[in-house]
């Protein structure tokens, strides 16, 4: 067994999805996840996709993300709103609480660690 991983999504069959219905705000977002990696203590690493709409979040784990197309918009409750776009990156941190807005198509590399 290697200890390299190429994060390849043709080889991952993705999962799909989409935000609970509850926290939806507008559209009707969908999400893709290749989920390439999952680890003992919580580690998760892959890419993330979702499709135009606006949706509550919560975060409970630690998230580093790093954008590779797409424009969203992420509000912290109480704070400025943040626009991202391919190129950014950035970390969601334990307690953050707020919305997602997907403007064009996003997709994103991740790693998540839960607590």
């Amino acid at each position: 067994m290697t200890l390299f991983l190429k994060i390849n999504t043709t080889s991952i069959e993705p999962e799909e999805g989409a935000p609970d219905v509850g926290r939806i705000i507008e559209g009707e977002p969908r999400f893709k996840t290749w989920n390439a990696e999952e680890a003992d203590g919580g580690l998760y690493a892959g890419v993330w996709e979702a499709t135009p709409g606006k949706w509550r979040i919560v975060y409970d784990e630690w998230e580093f993300c790093h954008i590779l197309a797409g424009v969203s918009v992420i509000e912290e409750y109480g704070g400025a709103a943040r626009t991202v776009r391919a190129g950014d990156s950035f970390v969601l941190r334990p307690g953050f609480k707020g919305s997602w807005q997907v403007l064009e198509t996003t997709r994103k590399e991740y790693v998540i660690k839960l607590p």
